[in-house]
């Protein structure tokens, strides 16, 4: 029988080689964990680069009383990587970072002291800042949500379901008994990343905890820093974000919405996302060229009215996917 264990770290990583390094050190270096029993686990999603190699080396050096350990998923795409590592997961709690993730040394203290403290928290996420290789554009913060930047304040708060808001994957820290309990097996977003034109695979998994009758918190004091690499504040890339989040929304709010309720509510959502088009074209005219946070937006709004026949489309087609 697997020795149960206060807390894992699970680093789900596709050719993050480059990036690992300064991750695994930064763990290394954590602070007030000598009472603790933890682990933490690299989750290799099928690289191509020297992921496999960067994770024994440092295996080979490790003299830490918390194991590191590796396993591969071939699967593509970060909710399989998230799934697998709950599968290898002893820790009571799994703390998932992103290998462009930097904890502070306070990170793995402040996850495991917040579940003492709230037990019926099952999931909550850090307060994330942004590393910014390059300056963002003006109105950045408008999106910056959007990349996991998740700036709310320094008071912990509950995120209650009428607000619809939810943390993102990176810097999140789920029960695994609320995980195992309430997250299917094949979630509808569980996808191979955004050339199946999808996103929102955590949002997924964080509602299905909160459906679950779990609370779901936001802790500032799991600080963390998310490098934003130059390629990612690009027009294109950022575009493409937002097509992919806009479209899989209609599944996350359907989640959210009894079966009975489903028809009307979809109507709802249809006549309302249309007259956000029509007063997001009226604001910005001719500006959505130039206005790249404009643009973004109007592309979340387009591709939500989408949806619901985009997915419709996909699940008809799901084996050629």
């Amino acid at each position: 029988m697997t020795e149960c264990l206060d807390f894992t770290v699970a680093i789900p990583t596709y050719n993050g080689g480059s990036r690992l390094p300064e991750l695994l050190e930064r763990l290394q270096n954590q602070l007030y964990t000598e009472q603790l029993s933890w682990e933490i686990i690299v989750v290799d999603n099928n690289s191509t680069d020297n992921t496999r190699l960067v994770v024994q080396e440092y295996q080979d050096n490790w003299q830490y009383p918390y194991p590191l350990k590796y396993c591969f998923e071939p699967k593509q795409g970060a909710a399989y990587a998230r799934k697998r590592a709950v599968e290898e997961a002893s820790g009571l709690l799994i703390g998932f970072l992103d290998d462009d993730n930097y904890p502070s040394a306070m990170w793995v203290q402040a996850a495991y002291t917040f579940a003492q403290n709230h037990p019926k928290a099952g999931a909550y996420g850090s307060q994330i800042w942004g590393d910014f290789e390059v300056e963002p554009p003006e109105n950045f913060h408008k999106i910056a949500s959007f990349l996991a930047i998740t700036e709310r304040g320094n008071e912990p708060h509950i995120y209650q379901p009428q607000m619809k808001m939810l943390p993102p994957g990176a810097g999140l820290v789920v029960r695994k008994q609320a995980w195992c309990e309430n997250v299917p097996q094949q979630p509808v977003l569980n996808h191979k990343g955004r050339e199946a034109g999808l996103a929102s695979e955590d949002l997924e998994v964080v509602l299905h905890i909160q459906l679950g009758g779990w609370e779901i918190w936001y802790n500032p004091e799991m600080h963390v820093y998310h490098k934003i690499p130059a390629w990612r504040l690009q027009r294109e890339y950022l575009i493409l974000v937002f097509r992919c989040v806009g479209l899989s929304r209609y599944h996350l709010r359907m989640l959210r919405t009894k079966p009975w309720q489903r028809p009307l509510a979809s109507l709802a959502y249809l006549v309302n996302d249309l007259r956000k088009i029509i007063i997001h074209a009226l604001k910005y005219r001719g500006a959505i060229k130039t206005d790249l946070i404009a643009a973004c937006e109007k592309e979340l709004l387009v591709s939500s009215l989408i949806s619901p026949f985009y997915l419709a489309k996909r699940k008809l087609f799901r084996n050629k996917l």
